[in-house]
């Protein structure tokens, strides 16, 4: 067994993985270019079918000309916290790639999947590297194509925070209550031998 404070695995893993979680409280530190791009290196080892790497990050650091279109595609709430992380990433994915020799693009079906891939790979190189993550699902995928210029045959699929983890008193109140590691489902709710034998 593997334990981090309130978190215990039933079996032994690294520690990496119960110690990566997501708070929505940030130092508004600064993030440099080598550090942000430790974790886009570790995104772009990440395993995708048929090696096509269909994942894309468009990033603004705090402060930048980009911060404000960044922020402005976040949900309200969201922005409210996500104003003090160090950089806004935004993973876009190709839904198609043109292979040599075919006429048409070819539909990429596990472009999403690959995209979670990569975003586990800098979610854990960040918190090995000192830095937290947030996911951030609720953000405007239009919005986001036009203020980034998107191409059409690319899909945004998940806005990051990444940033130094904040004091609670600094949060929002409403945020206040959430902000801790949260748990996960046991084993045997999410594995099975043979068939399929959930509830």
């Amino acid at each position: 067994m593997t334990q981090s404070s309130e978190r215990t695995a039933s079996h032994a893993v690294a520690p990496v993985f119960i110690e990566r979680w997501s708070p929505r409280s940030f130092a508004a530190d600064t993030i440099s270019d080598s550090e942000l791009f430790t974790l886009f290196e570790a995104a772009r080892w990440a395993p995708s079918g048929n090696n096509s790497q269909p994942w894309r990050f468009i990033y603004a650091k705090r402060d930048s000309a980009s911060w404000t279109g960044f922020l402005n595609v976040l949900n309200e709430k969201n922005r409210l916290w996500a104003s003090k992380a160090s950089a806004l990433v935004i993973l876009v994915t190709a839904t198609a790639v043109q292979r040599e020799g075919e006429a048409q693009p070819s539909p990429l079906r596990n472009h999403a999947l690959d995209a979670g891939a990569a975003w586990v790979s800098l979610a854990l190189q960040a918190q090995l590297s000192g830095w937290k993550t947030h996911g951030i699902g609720g953000f405007d995928k239009e919005a986001a194509r036009q203020q980034l210029a998107i191409p059409e045959h690319y899909q945004a699929q998940l806005a990051i925070a990444i940033g130094k983890q904040g004091l609670l008193d600094e949060l929002a109140e409403e945020f206040q209550p959430r902000e801790k590691p949260n748990q996960r489902l046991p084993l045997s709710a999410l594995v099975a031998e043979g068939r399929f034998s959930f509830s």
